[in-house]
C-alpha cells in the first residue's frame, strides 16, 4: 500500500493588491542609496572642527595643524563621495587649513621689535565663539518647553459676578427729555415774555423736595403744565446738581425708569 503524503502550500512573504506574493521577483530593483544612516551630523565646517579637536584631545589654542588638516580632508573626501553640494562649504574651510599649515611649515623672518603673529589665532577665536553659542543653545534646549516636555492646560472658571447697575447715558437723558416735550404741547403757540428765571433757584428746589424722599422718579420733578421755559430751566439745574455731585442720577437697567436721589450724607439748609 503506497501512501501520498501532500505538503502544504508555502505561506506567502507579503500581499500586492490582494494577490499572496510567494516569492521575491527576479527583477526588483533596490537603489544603493534607499536607507542611509547618518552616525555623525555637523551643522557646518567649523562644527566639524570642534568635533575632530575634541575626539582626538587636542588643544584648541595650540592646533597641531598637519595632524587636524588629514584628519578634517579625510571627511570632506565621505562627503563629496556622496554629495558635492554639501560638501562645498566645507572645501573652503580645508583650503583654509592647507594655507595654515604651509605658512606654520615656514621659516618665521626674525622681526625687531615685535611679536609674530599666530596664523592660528583667528582660527582659534572662531572655534571658541562657535563653542560658546553651541553650549549656550544645548543649554537652551535643556530648558522645559511647552508640547515637548509638558501640555499646557486651560481652565475655565465659572465665577458669578455681582450685578452692577448700568450708568445713566446722555442717550437716556435726552429720551427722557423728548418724552417730557411731547407731553408739554410743544405745538401750541407761545408768547415771549421777560420773565427771569434762575437756575440755582431751581437746583434749591430739587434740593428741598428730594430731601423728605428717598428718591423721585425724573420725570416727577418736571411740571408740563408751567411750560417749556421752565422745564429747560429744571433740566439744566438737575444736570448742574449732577455736576456738583449733590444729586445722584440712577437706573436699575436700560430703558427703565431714572431716579434722582440726594448724594449721600448732603444736608439741605
Amino acid at each position: 500500500m503506497i501512501e501520498t503524503v501532500t505538503s502544504a502550500p508555502p505561506a506567502p512573504i507579503a500581499t500586492f493588491r490582494g494577490e499572496p506574493v510567494l516569492e521575491l521577483p527576479q527583477d526588483l530593483y533596490i537603489p544603493p542609496d534607499a536607507l542611509e544612516v547618518f552616525l555623525e551630523t555637523f551643522q557646518g565646517p567649523l562644527d566639524l572642527l570642534l568635533y575632530l579637536i575634541r575626539k582626538h584631545n587636542l588643544d584648541v589654542l595650540d592646533i597641531p595643524m598637519a595632524k587636524l588638516t588629514a584628519q578634517y580632508l579625510e571627511y570632506v573626501e565621505l562627503m563629496r563621495q556622496k554629495s558635492l553640494e554639501l560638501a562645498a562649504e566645507y572645501l573652503v574651510m580645508a583650503a583654509v587649513l592647507i594655507e595654515l599649515k604651509s605658512r606654520m611649515l615656514l621659516p618665521r623672518p626674525a622681526l625687531q621689535g615685535a611679536e609674530d603673529a599666530d596664523p592660528r589665532a583667528e582660527l582659534v577665536r572662531r572655534l571658541l565663539a562657535y563653542e560658546q553659542m553651541k553650549l549656550a543653545a544645548q543649554r537652551l534646549d535643556q530648558l522645559p518647553q511647552a508640547g515637548r516636555d509638558f501640555a499646557l492646560v486651560q481652565v475655565w472658571l465659572d465665577k458669578e459676578a455681582q450685578q452692577l447697575l448700568p450708568d445713566v447715558s446722555t442717550e437716556d437723558l435726552r429720551q427722557a427729555w423728548l418724552w417730557l416735550l411731547q407731553r408739554a404741547n410743544v405745538n401750541r403757540h407761545h408768547r415771549v415774555t421777560r420773565e427771569q428765571l434762575s437756575v440755582r433757584e431751581h437746583m434749591t428746589q430739587i434740593l428741598r423736595r428730594l430731601q423728605d424722599v428717598k428718591f423721585l422718579e425724573f420725570t416727577q420733578l418736571f411740571s408740563p403744565q408751567l411750560g417749556i421755559a421752565k422745564l429747560i430751566v429744571t433740566f439744566l439745574a438737575i444736570l448742574e446738581l449732577a455736576r456738583e455731585a449733590l444729586v445722584e442720577v440712577t437706573q436699575q437697567e436700560p430703558y427703565a425708569p431714572i431716579y434722582v436721589k440726594l448724594t449721600h450724607g448732603l444736608t439741605v439748609v
